[in-house]
């Protein structure tokens, strides 16, 4: 039996390492550029979300909020703010927000075009969605193995971790919005000489937003709980107390860093929200469907 199992046991996790080795020693420049540029991007968000008090920071997403939803969403915001504030989290909750943000606005770079290719290449799609499988089912803590051989240890493998987590859904909803669009309209807008790039811009895209932010929103999500993860290799931020306080049995410590966790999830997640509840402009959408209106009018005398 032993010598059965021998005989079909796949060397995979070897195949892995053999991998990684490979990309390193062939391609480790290409990952010191990665992690130059991804430390550089980050300590630059740090700076913004440390350096000014506290209040400028409150007063900052407060009004983002009144402007995207109004005085209710506001109120929550500067609400759940001082909650972090009077927990004592502030500074760890800055660095878990410069994290999230950071790696939100790669995932998001990245998500969006990918989605958009996938769109309209059936083709793409086919190869796209079990990678997507892939990333979505992997337990989170693996990806912290390869980033840390990648990068060693650090914030730059936290982000890498997070930006594989976290990208999967932004691709998906956006693919689904673009997919959704009424083909009518589009073909009225092609009739009538748009370029597929002026479709995508004036007439997809505004139809898609609700379901791209959506994707965007949970992007945001799991980047959170990711970046909590990620403090296992050295990402800074909120991360390290919950590790502390598991490590040590410490309740209030983990109670107060958890909470800090969720405040700003539900900040962000209210924002974003918001953002993708807003009624897309009905220019583009109006004009086609007059384009379209004015072709069947133009046919029907043709025709009689």
């Amino acid at each position: 039996m032993e010598q059965f199992e021998q005989l079909i046991r796949i060397p995979l996790g070897q195949w892995v390492r053999s991998l990684i080795d490979f990309l390193k020693e062939y391609l480790g420049g290409l990952f010191d550029a990665i992690a130059t540029v991804f430390t550089s991007i980050y300590d630059v968000a740090a700076w913004v979300f440390t350096t000014p008090p506290f209040w400028a920071v409150i007063v900052v997403f407060a009004a983002a909020a009144w402007l995207v939803k109004g005085w209710r969403l506001a109120v929550g915001t500067v609400l759940g703010f001082v909650v972090i504030l009077a927990v004592d989290q502030w500074e760890n909750a800055m660095l878990t927000l410069a994290l999230t943000i950071v790696a939100v606005l790669i995932a998001t770079a990245i998500a969006i075009p990918l989605g958009i290719w996938a769109a309209r290449s059936q083709t793409v799609s086919h190869v796209v969605r079990p990678v997507l499988d892939f990333l979505q089912t992997m337990p989170a803590f693996v990806y912290l193995l390869p980033a840390i051989f990648l990068f060693s240890v650090g914030v730059v493998p936290g982000i890498v971790a997070t930006i594989m987590f976290a990208i999967a859904p932004g691709v998906r909803l956006t693919e689904l919005g673009i997919r959704g669009v009424d083909p009518e309209v589009v073909e009225a807008g092609q009739a009538f000489g748009a370029t597929p790039g002026r479709v995508l811009r004036q007439i997809q895209l505004p139809l898609a937003l609700p379901s791209i932010m959506a994707g965007i929103n949970q992007i945001i999500m799991l980047s959170l709980s990711m970046s909590v993860i990620a403090s296992m290799v050295g990402a800074p931020g909120l991360g390290r107390p919950i590790v502390q306080a598991l490590s040590s049995v410490n309740v209030p410590l983990g109670f107060e860093a958890g909470l800090a966790v969720v405040m700003i999830a539900m900040i962000l997640d209210r924002l974003t929200g918001a953002l993708g509840s807003r009624r897309p402009s009905r220019r583009p959408v109006a004009a086609a469907r007059a384009a379209s209106d004015a072709r069947s009018d133009a046919v029907v005398p043709a025709t009689a």
